[in-house]
């Protein structure tokens, strides 16, 4: 299999997930004891694999900052990012929230200008007027619920965690070679700082109020997100940055058609402005990662 088919099976995977995790936190009240099962079940996986593989050989040939800058990633990127992703998805749904974490690029650009002094071209620049234009037609009320711009802030914070966490990755991956031990190391030190910060909250997960069903979801939309996580770094070991960036953008469509299915219309409200300001958000993102 082709680092490019991995690439369209984790882009495909990650839009599935998107799905099956707002059909789950439309029954699950609390965004996050939901983030936490998500992450658990998820560091499970991705344990098990590089287990299974080997690739855990690599954290002993690791300095510490290597190890350290991992774990901060997942911090930022699973911790915060998926707590973000919870919440937007409570708040305006799959449909709405899935272009506006395309955006990320925008934050690593602004991101990498500030750490490595790594100024955008005129070209990229370019391609972000119409990301921005999108990411404001999918965040603006069309029809269904009244929607305020504030509505789409956790959704532009998904996209600012999932932005700035390469920074980090990028220093780990200096003495740290394995990228699935890597993140490995990154969806625990989530798990751990998540369940000592519920522990100190002191409100437990509540399961019992749960429904058997949204658990289901939630521990399949789990699952399915670590097996994307690691097709993603299968796919970039066969195929360049740019086209597993770019097929990740499968998962845009794959949620806007996937939601309404599993949620119901009346709740993912996927009208024309909002596939016309995701194709201008998924249009930018192609742009801007044509132009590097």
């Amino acid at each position: 299999m082709t680092g490019a088919l991995w690439a369209a099976a984790s882009g495909i995977g990650f839009g599935l997930f998107q799905g099956l995790n707002r059909r789950a936190v439309r029954d699950i009240e609390d965004p996050y004891a939901s983030t936490f099962i998500q992450l658990s079940i998820a560091a499970l996986v991705l344990v098990s694999v590089t287990l299974l593989s080997g690739e855990q050989s690599a954290v002993r040939h690791a300095s510490a900052w290597g190890v350290t800058a991992f774990a901060l990633a997942g911090i930022v990127h699973f911790l915060g990012g998926w707590t973000f992703l919870n919440i937007s998805q409570q708040r305006i749904g799959a449909a709405r929230s899935s272009p506006l974490l395309t955006v990320a690029p925008i934050f690593g650009v602004v991101i990498a200008a500030i750490v490595f002094q790594e100024l955008p071209s005129a070209l990229a620049l370019l391609a972000m007027v119409p990301m921005v234009v999108g990411a404001y037609l999918v965040s603006s009320r069309s029809r269904g619920p009244e929607m305020d711009w504030t509505d789409a802030l956790p959704g532009l914070a998904t996209a600012l965690m999932w932005g700035s966490s390469p920074v980090l990755t990028v220093e780990g991956l200096k003495t740290l070679h394995s990228p699935l031990a890597g993140v490995s190391i990154g969806m625990l030190a989530a798990v751990a700082a998540y369940g000592l910060a519920l522990a100190w909250r002191g409100a437990g997960l509540r399961l019992a109020t749960t429904s058997r069903g949204a658990l289901n979801f939630k521990v399949a939309a789990a699952v399915l997100v670590a097996i994307a996580t690691w097709w993603r770094w299968l796919a970039l070991d066969d195929a360049s940055v740019g086209v597993v960036l770019a097929l990740s953008l499968l998962s845009v469509p794959v949620v806007l058609f996937v939601a309404p299915l599993l949620v119901g219309r009346h709740l993912e409200h996927v009208t024309a402005r909002v596939w016309v300001g995701s194709a201008l958000v998924v249009g930018g993102a192609l742009a801007l990662i044509a132009v590097g």
